[in-house]
């Protein structure tokens, strides 16, 4: 049979390729998957052993989506089907963004911008830090390359996010603030230990 080379070059086009049927597939530039499905959800969420509720908070959703994905009968797209191929590969990646039950009183998120740099619990009657790092880039820690810092390490670093005890007009800076006497947890609350020079801040839970 006689093949015009000016005809196979015709059914290529720029933005794919045209099936003998007249149908055009879009060239692919990266396998991901096109679609999943509600039993691959329901079946890698259960392999997380998260509940609904705490997949939806995971990847960033509501609830009710989730149970709408794990009842459909049709093909799901979007995000979450690349989302899903990388738990399958990395199921570790849930352990390491999971936040600690807190034991203790007091909680403190160490953040910049957006993101969580380093959580600190805290037990002030007992004078108990501990800590979980949320990054690798060792500047963004709370406690830098410290893994276990101890009570008064940790009243340093409070101290760093607010300013000196030791500045002028010390007495009406802290009546601007409301507060009776310079503590650095308390002017905390107050700034979110925000910084002129930096976008670090501190969120503070009870």
């Amino acid at each position: 049979m006689f093949t015009n080379n000016r005809g196979c070059d015709l059914i290529k086009k720029k933005t794919g390729i045209i099936k003998p049927e007249g149908e055009i597939v879009k060239e692919r530039l990266f396998i991901t998957p096109e679609y999943t499905t509600a039993k691959e959800i329901k079946k890698i969420r259960k392999e997380l052993h998260l509940t609904q509720k705490e997949f939806a908070e995971f990847i960033n959703c509501s609830k009710p989506t989730v149970e709408r994905w794990e009842r459909s009968e049709d093909v799901i797209r979007g995000p979450i089907v690349p989302f899903l191929k990388m738990l399958q590969k990395y199921p570790e990646y849930e352990q390491e963004v999971k936040v600690p039950e807190k034991v203790w009183p007091l909680r403190i998120w160490y953040m910049y911008d957006q993101d969580v740099c380093t959580l600190i619990d805290v037990n002030e009657r007992e004078r108990k830090v501990k800590i979980k790092n949320y990054t690798d880039k060792i500047m963004f820690r709370a406690f830098g390359v410290m893994e276990e810092p101890d009570y008064n390490q940790y009243i340093e670093f409070l101290e760093s996010r607010c300013f000196p005890e030791s500045r002028d007009k010390m007495k009406l800076i802290l009546k601007d603030l409301g507060l009776p006497f310079y503590d650095p947890i308390m002017i905390i609350e107050k700034t979110e230990g925000r910084m002129a020079e930096d976008d670090f801040w501190i969120r503070i839970e009870r």
